[in-house]
C-alpha cells in the first residue's frame, strides 16, 4: 500500500490552482454532443505524458441549460454531494486519465483500463479527462476523498492513494452501463475504519482465482480487509516450509498467496491471516498426535492441543513466524475460541495436567482459564514481534482470574452462546476495541448447521448497524468509537453444501448491504427494493 500527501498544482484554463484544500476540476462534454456511449471494457492506451500544448482547443458547445444535478447512485452511497448544473461526465473517445504524482500510477492504470481511457501518466488535464491528485491534507480521514465533476473534467483528490482509489470506485459505478457521473462535488468518507470479509478455506478449499475475484468485488465495494482462516481441524491450506507435514491437500502455494496479496494490494485491501489456536488445530495434531490433549479419563477432544506441553507452543510459533514473513499488513487473528478444555463443568478436575501447569507458571490458585489466557498472550507477543496488532474471538477472553488478556488484543465479537458468555458491553466498558462479527446477521455457515441460517442482505440493510454486536440489540451509542467496524464471515462447516459459484451468489447482496451500513450506519435513503435494483445496475 502506498501513502503520500502534499499539495499539487493543476493548470485550469491557463491558470494555476492548488488542489490541497479546494477541489478544482470537473466534468466533460464528450465529442459529438451529450449522447456518447460508455467505453468501459475497451483496452486502455498508455501514453508517455503530455504538456498543456497537447490539449486540443475545445469546440464551442451549443447554449443549453441544465437541471440541477442529483446525487450519484452508488453502493455504498456517497456521504455528501453538492449539486451543480451541467452535463456531467462519461468516457469519450480521446479522453485520458492523468495523475499528478507517480504514486498514483497503479490507481491510474487500473481505472483507465476499466473505463477505456488513455492512461497519460503525469500530465496536465485536458477537456474530457479524469485527473487523480494527491492533496487535501485537511480531509477528516486517510480514506476520505473529494470528486469534482465540472468544466468538462473529473478530478478525484485525496490525501492518500487509498482515498483516491475509493473515488475511482465511485466514478466506475456512476458510468457503468453508459451512465453519467453527475455534475457537482462529492465529499465522501467511511464511518468505520475496518470493513471486512472473512473466508474459511480450511474446511473447504477455494481456488485462487475465485478468491481473487472476491477481492476485486470487495475492492469495488470499498471494503478494506479480507480475512483468511486457513487452519482448522479439517485442513491446513497454505504451503509451509517450516512444517510441511501439517499441510493438507489441496492447498494454496505461496506463489498463489503472493498473487492474491498483489491483487488485494491493488484494491487497497489488507489480508488478515488466522491460525486458530489452541483449539481448532486438528490438522496439526494429525501430523503430531503427541500434542493431542487428553482428559483424566483418556478422552481426546477434537482439535485441541495440550498447552501444558512446550512443543505445542513451539510449532504454533514456528507457523506464526513463517507466515508473518508472507503476509504483510498490520493485523493478525489469533483465533483463541472454543478451547474444549474450558467447555466442561470442571476444567481443573477433567484436565489436571493443565491445572498443574497453570499453578506452576502463575502461582497457587491459577486455573486452566489462566493458562489458556497466557497462551493467547504469548501468541500475541509472537505476532507483535512482527509489528502486528492481534485480535481474537470474544470467547477467548475470560473475566477474573490471575491472568488478563493483553490490552492491545482486539475483540472479534461473534457470539454470546459460550459458557460464561458476556455481553459486548463487558468488553467495551473496559476500553477494549471491538470488531463486529455478529453471528445473528453476518455469519454465512455452509449447510446451516447448529441453528444457523443464511443471512440476507435485506435483514442487514434494514435491521443491523455496527452497534448491533450481539443478537438484535444495539449497545449504547457512547461505545461507537470503540467499535472499529464489522466483518462478514463465510464458514464452511458442511463444505459440500454449496459450490464456489453458489457461495459467490449467496454472499452477493449481504456484502452490498454490509458495506452500505459500514460506510454510513444511518437509515439508507433507498428502500430494499430500490437498493437491489441499484446493485444490478452498478455492480
Amino acid at each position: 500500500m502506498k501513502t503520500s500527501v502534499g499539495p499539487k498544482r493543476l493548470l485550469i484554463g491557463g491558470g494555476i490552482a492548488v488542489a490541497g484544500g479546494a477541489v478544482v476540476l470537473g466534468a466533460t462534454v464528450w465529442p459529438g454532443g451529450d449522447s456518447g456511449e460508455s467505453r468501459a471494457g475497451r483496452p486502455t492506451r498508455v501514453g508517455a505524458g503530455s504538456d498543456p500544448g497537447d490539449c486540443p482547443s475545445p469546440s464551442p458547445s451549443p447554449s443549453r441549460s441544465y437541471s440541477l444535478s442529483e446525487a450519484p447512485r452508488t453502493i455504498p452511497a456517497v456521504r455528501d454531494h453538492t449539486p451543480a448544473r451541467g452535463p456531467g461526465w462519461r468516457p469519450s473517445d480521446g479522453a485520458r486519465l492523468v495523475i499528478d504524482d507517480k504514486k498514483l500510477a497503479d490507481e491510474g492504470k487500473l481505472t483507465a483500463s476499466e473505463l477505456g481511457l488513455t492512461y497519460a501518466g503525469e500530465a496536465e488535464p485536458c477537456d474530457g479527462d479524469v485527473a487523480l491528485t494527491l492533496g487535501g491534507e485537511n480531509q477528516p480521514s486517510s480514506e476520505a476523498y473529494t470528486m469534482t465533476v465540472r468544466n468538462r473534467r473529473v478530478t478525484i483528490s485525496a490525501p492518500t492513494d487509498t482515498g483516491v482509489f475509493y473515488g475511482t470506485r465511485t466514478l466506475k459505478q456512476e458510468v457503468r452501463g453508459g451512465g453519467t457521473a453527475p455534475e457537482g462535488v462529492v465529499n465522501d468518507q467511511p464511518a468505520k475504519p475496518q470493513r471486512g470479509f472473512m473466508l474459511d478455506i480450511a474446511r473447504k478449499n477455494f481456488s485462487a482465482g475465485w478468491i481473487e475475484d472476491r477481492i476485486r468485488e470487495l475492492g469495488d465495494l470499498k471494503y478494506n480487509q479480507f480475512g483468511l482462516h486457513f487452519s482448522d481441524d479439517q485442513g491446513f491450506r497454505i504451503e509451509s516450509d517450516s512444517h510441511p507435514e501439517v499441510v493438507s491437500q489441496p492447498h494454496l502455494t505461496k506463489a498463489q498467496v503472493r498473487r492474491i496479496l498483489d491483487v488485494a494490494a491493488s484494491r487497497h485491501i489488507r489480508v488478515v491471516p488466522e491460525i486458530d489456536s489452541p483449539g481448532h488445530l486438528g490438522a496439526v495434531i494429525r501430523a503430531h498426535p503427541d500434542l493431542q490433549l487428553r482428559s483424566a479419563s483418556g478422552a481426546a477432544p477434537s482439535g485441541t492441543v495440550d498447552i501444558s506441553k512446550p512443543a505445542a507452543a513451539d510449532i504454533v510459533d514456528d507457523l506464526l513466524n513463517e507466515y508473518a514473513d508472507l503476509f504483510p499488513g498490520p493485523y493478525w487473528h489469533l483465533g483463541a475460541d472454543e478451547y474444549r478444555a474450558l467447555m466442561v463443568s470442571d476444567p481443573e478436575a477433567s484436565y489436571p495436567q493443565l491445572a498443574s501447569a497453570a499453578q506452576a507458571k502463575y502461582g497457587a490458585g491459577a486455573t486452566v482459564a489462566d493458562l489458556t489466557t497466557g497462551w493467547m498472550n504469548d501468541r500475541a507477543a509472537t505476532v507483535r514481534g512482527h509489528d502486528r496488532t492481534p485480535r481474537a474471538w470474544n470467547d477467548g477472553f475470560f473475566s477474573g482470574g490471575k491472568v488478563q488478556p493483553a490490552r492491545d488484543i482486539q475483540v472479534a465479537y461473534w457470539t454470546g452462546k459460550e459458557i460464561g458468555a458476556r455481553e459486548p458491553v463487558a468488553y467495551l466498558s473496559t476500553g477494549r476495541k471491538l470488531i463486529n462479527y455478529n453471528d445473528e446477521f453476518l455469519y454465512y455457515v455452509l449447510g446451516e448447521p447448529n441453528q444457523f441460517v443464511y443471512p440476507t442482505g435485506q435483514r442487514i440493510y434494514e435491521q443491523w448497524t455496527p452497534l448491533v454486536v450481539r443478537g438484535t440489540t444495539a449497545v449504547p451509542q457512547r461505545y461507537d468509537d470503540q467499535i472499529l467496524g464489522g466483518s462478514f464471515a463465510v464458514w464452511c462447516d458442511l463444505a459440500n453444501s454449496q459450490t464456489e459459484a453458489q457461495v459467490a451468489a449467496g454472499v452477493r447482496m449481504p456484502l452490498r448491504a454490509l458495506t452500505q451500513k459500514l460506510w454510513d450506519p444511518g437509515k439508507p435513503a433507498l428502500s430494499w427494493a430500490e437498493f437491489t435494483k441499484l446493485a444490478d445496475q452498478v455492480s
